[in-house]
């Protein structure tokens, strides 16, 4: 009699359990599906047209001599954008300006100015008074000489008060000058280059990963706040690229070129608000993200860490001897 009374609950369940498993099913097919189609649109089709002097005629970077920022200036400046540089060594801003100005063909200006400064941006914003700026992007920014324990980072004081000058401080007062007009006009771009660093604590470069996650949180909220005035506000969190600041010269698949980086990550203005930038970028941040545990992640980045730590001050051991060597000999 039981047996009968379980064959017929087994039956009775048959078709609810069947339906289950079926919407189960079909929710992770189109979930896979919308997916794939997001990840084509992003990293295929891309969204390069939407950044162009229709935004404004100007586009205004900062720590634009080197690196990634100098990549932006020069493909702002191949889309036809006049460009407005900010750095600190007016030589190298002339001498950017220049080249972009005989390539492209555009308009160039250019302030020279120290970001570790806070004094700095009554010039600035005398600067950059009357200009149309579309596109503004946050580029500069420090980290520290190589990697090391909070309380034995040489002259802590300055260097607290340095980074945030520069990784946050730039940022918000940045912002503030440039955002009013295009909330006028209702249409601009501000993008804020943060770092994958800021996605999670990184160990022994503590500071700087805190900096880099402020301006991923700021650079989201702000985006919540005015993207219904027209204004696309996106946060930028590179991995590797081969850059001074990172010290890294052969680029290879995950560690690009900054102009190969700056190409991928233009493409996806528009599409997404918090952007790796690069496919490859876009893979390490997942997996660092969601699939490898957080506790993982920030045990070994403390571990390679320690090790560059450990090499760095070996080597620089070693060249004091030898120049303590080379002074004896003399």
């Amino acid at each position: 009699m039981n047996w009968m009374n379980a064959e017929e609950t087994l039956r009775r369940a048959e078709a609810p359990l069947f339906w289950v498993g079926a919407f189960t099913v079909a929710s992770l097919a189109l979930w896979l599906l919308y997916r794939v189609l997001s990840g084509f649109r992003i990293w295929v089709l891309g969204n390069g047209q939407l950044l162009s002097p229709r935004l404004g005629k100007w586009a205004v970077v900062t720590g634009a001599t080197d690196g990634i920022g100098k990549s932006y200036a020069e493909e702002l400046a191949r889309r036809g954008f006049a460009m407005m540089l900010i750095s600190r060594s007016q030589d190298k801003l002339d001498d950017v300006a220049m080249s972009l100005k005989e390539q492209f063909k555009v308009e160039t200006r250019t302030i020279a100015a120290d970001f570790g400064k806070t004094d700095i941006y009554n010039k600035i914003e005398a600067g950059l008074a009357g200009l149309e700026i579309g596109v503004l992007v946050n580029n500069v920014g420090v980290s520290y000489p190589y990697p090391e324990y909070y309380l034995q980072i040489p002259d802590l004081d300055n260097f607290i008060t340095n980074m945030i000058n520069v990784n946050i401080t730039s940022v918000c007062q940045m912002t503030r000058l440039v955002l009013p007009k295009m909330t006028e006009r209702s249409k601009g771009v501000i993008l804020n280059i943060s770092s994958a660093s800021g996605m999670y604590p990184v160990p022994l470069l503590t500071a700087y990963s805190s900096t880099k996650a402020f301006v991923d949180f700021f650079s989201r909220g702000l985006h919540e706040e005015y993207r219904r005035q027209g204004i696309i506000i996106q946060s930028v969190l590179p991995f590797f690229v081969v850059t001074k600041m990172t010290r890294i010269k052969k680029p290879t698949l995950d560690k690009p070129t900054p102009d190969r980086y700056v190409a991928a990550e233009l493409a996806t203005v528009g599409l997404q608000d918090q952007t790796n930038g690069y496919f490859p970028h876009a893979v390490m941040g997942w997996l660092t993200t969601k699939l490898v545990p957080m506790k993982l992640v920030i045990f070994f980045g403390a571990r390679m860490n320690r090790l560059q730590r450990t090499g760095y001050l070996q080597r620089k051991k070693l060249r004091e001897q030898k120049n303590g060597g080379a002074l004896k000999t003399d």
